[in-house]
C-alpha cells in the first residue's frame, strides 16, 4: 500500500520513458490509482493492471472491485493469491480460485500467486504446499485456463524481508511448478510464463532470471525505485 498522485506521476513516467526492449512490463497499482495509470501509460509498452479482484461478478460486497470494473480501467492484468491477502486478509485457496475465474471472465490474464511460509520451508513441505495452492486453481478452472495466465512463486519468508531465495531454490520450485503442469499439458507447461518474486533487486535480478524456469520477477519494494524497477527489467 504505497503511492500518492504526485509520487506516482514522477514513477510511471520515469518507467514509461525508460523501457525499451522486448520484455513485457506491467505495473499493478492500487485500485484509486488505476485511472492514473491508465493516463500515463496509454499506448506506451507498458501494461496495467490491479493488486487483486474480487470474485463476486456483481451485487452487495461494498468494498470489493470487480473484474468488469478494473476492465473499464484497461487493466489486463490482476494479481490473486498474494501471500498478503492470504495471510492477512484470509484468501483461502478456494478463494483464490474463484477470483482467478472471476479475472478471466473478465478479460484479465490473472498473476496466481503461490509460496510458502519460512516454517513450511524449513520443515521440507514447499512442494507440498506449492502444488496444493496450484491444484485448488487446477480443479476449477482446468490446465487449458493457464494458457491466458501467470504464475508467481513468490517464497513468503522472502517478501519484504532482505532475504532472497538462492538461484537454486528459486529454480528448483519453478521446475516444480513446470512439472506440474507438464503433467496434464506439455504445451501449457511449455508456454507458461513463471515469475520468481521475494526480493529481486538490480543486483540479483540477472543471476534469478538466468534460470531455465525463471521467466522474470514480481517485483515488489524495488519497483517503488524507477532506477531499480529499469534496472531489473533491463536484466529480463
Amino acid at each position: 500500500m504505497h503511492g500518492s498522485l504526485a509520487s506516482n506521476q514522477g514513477l510511471l513516467n520515469a518507467v514509461r520513458e525508460g523501457v525499451s526492449g522486448v520484455a513485457e512490463i506491467a505495473v499493478c497499482v492500487p485500485y484509486p490509482y488505476l485511472a492514473q495509470a491508465r493516463s500515463v501509460l496509454d499506448g506506451s509498452k507498458v501494461s496495467w493492471g490491479a493488486q487483486d479482484v474480487s470474485e463476486h461478478a456483481q451485487g452487495a460486497y461494498t468494498g470489493e472491485v470487480s473484474g468488469s470494473m478494473l476492465a473499464d480501467f484497461g487493466c489486463r492484468y490482476a494479481l490473486v493469491g498474494h501471500s498478503e491477502r492470504r495471510s492477512f486478509y484470509g484468501d483461502t485457496d478456494g478463494v483464490v480460485a474463484a477470483k482467478f475465474a472471476a479475472a478471466q471472465k473478465a478479460g484479465l490474464v490473472p498473476v496466481l500467486c503461490v509460496g510458502e511460509l519460512l516454517a513450511e520451508r524449513e520443515a521440507g513441505i514447499t512442494g507440498a504446499v506449492v502444488t496444493r495452492q496450484l491444484d485448488a486453481v487446477l480443479a476449477s478452472s482446468g490446465v487449458g485456463a493457464f494458457a491466458n495466465a501467470v504464475v508467481a512463486y513468490e517464497p513468503v519468508w522472502a517478501i519484504g524481508t532482505g532475504r532472497t531465495a538462492s538461484p537454486e531454490q528459486a529454480q528448483a520450485v519453478h521446475a516444480l511448478i513446470r512439472e506440474r503442469f507438464a503433467s496434464e499439458s506439455a504445451d501449457i507447461a511449455r508456454g507458461l510464463r513463471i515469475l520468481y518474486g521475494g526480493s529481486v533487486k538490480p543486483g540479483n535480478a540477472r543471476e534469478l532470471f538466468g534460470q531455465p524456469d525463471i521467466d522474470g520477477g514480481l517485483i515488489g519494494g524495488a519497483a517503488l525505485v524507477a532506477a531499480d524497477f529499469l534496472a531489473i527489467y533491463g536484466a529480463a
